[in-house]
């Protein structure tokens, strides 16, 4: 048993409630089975690359020789957990995280072996205990077993109390018995003895430990694990791109936008990402942070990183596309485009947009075609972005902000490809 290791050694580790974890963990596995879980509150039809360290924690303690159990939260994510929030989230149906639950399944399964021979991958929506309990069962079996003062001085709690002037709703406050009852019931029912989370659930994960040493006593083996909270060289939160969240599902992240997000990560982070995320051995990740270290220019880390981790999400045929289809619009003269080559970046989710020929006769001002296809906001700043010469047509940059764009700008492919910067590209395609 190697888990701590394992995570200490990708800095995927933060704390753990027992300094001798690993040693625990391998003396209850020689007496049978046992299990460690994460959960997932499903706030959407799919989970983004934020969610992605606790399903590494799940992928490491597979690996290590322990069941793997993803908590759906069907019940709790009705209620909503107040940390890291300043507001009360808002409330969500039951047919709506219904709803999610088939989708969030879809994506753990992509890195979850459910056919493992001795420890497969188990996936579990606590709505299945949680709904079928009442309000007088849990006040009697569970609330009796916790003190205000402590629940009151967990971070989260007391964090939004003092950030929020609206306080803290009891639906939020309850939310650690919730959770801590998650990890009762799971080790009862499936002997899970481990509990994994981000750095900002200690407190929730500690509650559960509580539970379950109070009610079973000395036998109540159950420990907790946090992993870091993952952040860039300039400290802010991982896993947004311009903003948007960056999705683990090509329908709401497309596989070309993926694999452009890693590959745009800033040279003070790439090695420490290729260590997090990816399985590529240590040393391996050493020689490629020497070699971008000599010649950043080429981007090598950046181009490892990114194909590991479409590979890892969307499988390695899609990789492959994605990263012909990054090479047709980053390299090359877009002149050369064949309509095969447009079909396919359209196919891969490269941002396009389609206009009729009628357009283009009538004369299509290049300042509303940066509107139309969202590399600028409005006219006024389209127009900015000529007189900055960051607006390029098929990669000539527009010096004109009355320039119009007609049937002469259409590629032989029959397309057009707007950029603005160097980044963000899109393509025109006539119907």
């Amino acid at each position: 048993m190697a888990l701590v290791a394992d995570l200490q050694s990708r800095g995927l580790f933060y704390q753990c409630s027992d300094p001798d974890l690993d040693a625990r963990l391998e003396a209850l596995r020689k007496t049978g089975p046992v299990a460690a879980y994460a959960g997932f509150d499903p706030t959407a039809d799919s989970l983004h690359v934020g969610n992605f360290v606790a399903i590494l924690g799940l992928m490491y303690a597979q690996r290590n020789g322990l069941r793997p159990i993803a908590v759906v939260g069907g019940a709790t994510g009705l209620i909503g957990d107040p940390g890291g929030k300043t507001v009360e989230r808002e409330l969500l149906s039951k047919e709506t995280v219904g709803g999610y639950l088939a989708g969030i399944r879809r994506v753990l399964e992509k890195f979850l072996d459910f056919h493992h021979p001795s420890v497969p991958a188990l996936i579990v929506n606590n709505m299945d205990w949680l709904g079928a309990m009442s309000a007088i069962d849990f006040l009697r079996d569970v609330g009796r077993h916790f003190r205000v003062g402590a629940m009151l001085a967990r971070d989260s709690v007391r964090a939004r109390m003092e950030a929020s002037d609206e306080g803290l709703s009891f639906t939020e406050f309850s939310y650690q018995l919730l959770q801590a009852y998650d990890f009762y019931r799971l080790y009862k029912d499936h002997r899970c003895v481990l509990q994994i989370g981000g750095s900002d659930q200690w407190g929730n994960i500690m509650a559960g430990v509580d539970l379950v040493r109070r009610v079973e006593g000395e036998s109540g083996n159950v420990f907790g694990l946090t992993m870091p909270l993952i952040t860039d060289a300039s400290g802010r939160k991982f896993g947004k791109s311009e903003g948007n969240a960056v999705w683990l599902t090509a329908d709401r992240t497309s596989v070309f936008d993926f694999y452009q997000f890693w590959l745009r990560t800033e040279d003070a982070d790439v090695e420490r990402y290729l260590r997090l995320f990816t399985f590529l051995p240590l040393e391996r990740i050493a020689a490629v942070a020497a070699e971008h270290r000599a010649a950043p220019e080429k981007r090598v880390a950046q181009r490892l990183l990114a194909r590991e981790m479409t590979a890892l999400v969307h499988g390695s045929q899609a990789c492959e596309q994605a990263i012909a289809a990054s090479q047709t619009m980053y390299g090359g003269s877009v002149q050369q485009l064949t309509v095969a080559a447009v079909q396919a970046l359209a196919a891969q989710g490269v941002p396009t947009t389609t206009i009729p020929r009628a357009t283009l006769e009538a004369g299509w001002p290049v300042v509303e075609a940066a509107v139309r296809t969202g590399l600028a906001r409005g006219k006024s700043e389209a127009r900015r972005l000529i007189q900055q010469g960051g607006l390029y047509v098929n990669n000539q940059a527009v010096s004109d902000v009355n320039a119009a764009l007609g049937p002469d700008a259409l590629t032989a492919a029959g397309a057009i490809v707007l950029r603005s910067g160097k980044r963000n590209y899109h393509l025109v395609r006539v119907d």
